[in-house]
């Protein structure tokens, strides 16, 4: 038995994810968030080479252990992101009414390649407006002009400007502005509707990915998936740089945020390790009125197939100005847990706003409001449990692969827990996907996970309800039970009367996960 336990796990289920950035930037700041509540700290690619991430890894990686608690980390790959390139004055006014070209090439061959454009435009007798009234655009996809169509939409800035096509031909789109608004330089660009031939991932997401993978990184965000071979891609290349294939390496967090997505949504999801519902993209590649109905159609899809799912986007975004969040905000956080989010990640908040910290703790507090009201999700979990289906087969579906006995006593656990009153269930899991159907079934009784894999461990992270405690004795159930009352006696969570229910094994070959034991705390 060590001699120092860990700390005590914040009392929220619901996990947070943060950003980091340079609001951020140091051991201290990281110490202090995981502290406030941090799982997962979410490394952006868009914003940072190797070597500026190898020093932010380090620095959460020592964070972590100073604090003593498990973190894990999830790379975010940046995916086709379409910019705008260098505008003119860093920024123009699009006014309603009012053109705007998009031409081939970077900022500087703009002017030529306009000249050009207009040339063949008027020889072929099209009206084209002068160059003083249609300002050149120029974007980070090359391929832009080659698969725009007149009648398509072109967003700008988050969606803030709406442009639609009128006219293109080999060298430029002209594009009618039908929403006002400021643009910069460097700026987003969407298509709406529009399909794209690009691949999922460049050669720099093949780049970061390998990094990941060479790093032990835990999670792995693939943006603008369009497909389930998308994910299968990723997941193919992730295990193929790991350094542990027996790990599996990287989970693989498919981004939710094209239409195309959501067409093969059952797809994706059984592709994948766990889902971001990714709303910034979203509500500019869908119609924005349609964002929370979307929202709860993932995260349905995501229990039906037990796979975690992140929220994302402006869930605090005020708070990177202000220390207390608008009323708007803190009942979108509530209500993406209530609707059964299993994480909630903080973009701008924590990556460049003014009160990191204190948007981690006010984050854990809305949770700490909510989640008493999950209680429905339990109870659905609870009739399903009892079931005759449920009996035989148990709660898995055709995308989760978890032993049906292993289920259905994972499902009797629970029932058994909340019937007890206990305070903990404890399990012990190689992969973790015991740990995860514990936080699937939403119930009210926290599950202590333990493993023999440190990755395993980081991942739990991000499964509800559940508290990864590292350096467990995880082969004999009486030692693994004497760890856990120690350490819940340090932290408070338990007392003399106590019951903990715990998940164990025979040892058979049928299923790692046959018995259920009952502690009471001496």
């Amino acid at each position: 038995m060590p001699d120092c336990l860990a700390p005590p796990p914040r009392d929220s289920r619901t996990k947070i994810v943060a950003t980091v950035g340079p609001a951020c930037d140091s051991e201290d700041k990281l110490a202090e968030l995981i502290t406030a509540g941090v799982d997962v700290f979410r490394l952006n690619m868009a914003h940072a080479d190797h070597c500026q991430q190898d020093i932010r890894l380090a620095m959460i990686r020592r964070a972590a252990a100073r604090v003593g608690r498990t973190v894990a980390v999830l790379v975010d790959l940046a995916g086709p992101k379409m910019r705008l390139g260098t505008l003119p004055a860093g920024q123009l006014l699009c006014q309603r009414g009012d053109r705007v070209r998009f031409v081939r090439g970077e900022a500087a061959d703009a002017s030529a390649t306009n000249a050009s454009a207009t040339a063949a435009q008027a020889s072929n007798g099209v009206a084209v407006p002068t160059t003083a009234t249609t300002p050149d655009l120029t974007t980070t996809y090359e391929p832009l002009i080659d698969e725009l169509s007149p009648g398509d939409r072109v967003m700008l800035a988050d969606g803030t400007v709406s442009l639609v096509v009128e006219q293109v031909d080999k060298d430029s789109a002209v594009c009618r502005v039908i929403q006002s608004g400021l643009i910069r330089s460097r700026q987003g660009v969407n298509l709406p509707g529009v399909k794209l031939s690009v691949a999922a991932m460049s050669d720099l997401d093949r780049e970061n990915a390998v990094w990941a993978a060479k790093n032990d990184i835990d999670f792995v965000g693939l943006s603008f998936v369009r497909r389930a071979e998308d994910v299968r891609e990723l997941k193919a290349l992730l295990m193929a740089s790991t350094n542990d294939p027996t790990s599996g390496g990287p989970q693989v967090i498919a981004k939710i945020e094209k239409p195309e997505a959501l067409d093969a949504l059952t797809a994706i999801v059984a592709a994948a390790d766990g889902v971001m519902v990714a709303r910034g993209d979203l509500g500019v590649e869908t119609d924005i009125a349609q964002v929370a109905v979307v929202q709860k159609r993932i995260i349905a899809e995501c229990h039906r197939q037990r796979k975690p799912v992140i929220i994302a986007t402006q869930m605090l975004d005020s708070m990177q100005h202000s220390r207390i969040p608008t009323r708007a905000e803190v009942a979108d956080v509530s209500n993406a847990i209530l609707d059964g989010a299993d994480a909630c990640m903080l973009s701008g908040e924590t990556a460049v706003g003014e009160y990191p910290r204190e948007t981690v703790e006010m984050m854990n507090r809305i949770a700490l409001a909510a989640e008493p009201l999950c209680s429905h999700r339990a109870e659905e979990a609870n009739s399903f449990c009892g079931s005759r289906e449920s009996n035989k087969t148990g709660c898995s579906t055709a995308a989760n692969s978890l032993n049906p006995i292993t289920e259905a006593v994972v499902c009797q656990a629970g029932l058994l827990a909340e019937r007890l009153d206990a305070r903990l269930i404890i399990v012990a899991s190689a992969s973790g996907a015991t740990a995860l159907s514990l936080a699937k079934n939403r119930f009210r009784v926290p599950t202590v996970g333990v493993s023999d894999s440190a990755a395993t461990l980081r991942q739990m992270c991000l499964y509800w309800g559940v508290i990864p405690l590292a350096s467990a004795p995880v082969n004999d159930s009486r030692t693994l039970v004497a760890f856990v009352r120690d350490w819940g006696k340090q932290n408070c969570l338990l007392s003399s009367g106590d019951r903990i229910v715990l998940i164990a094994g025979t040892g058979t070959s049928v299923s790692k996960h046959n018995m259920i034991v009952v502690n009471e705390v001496e």
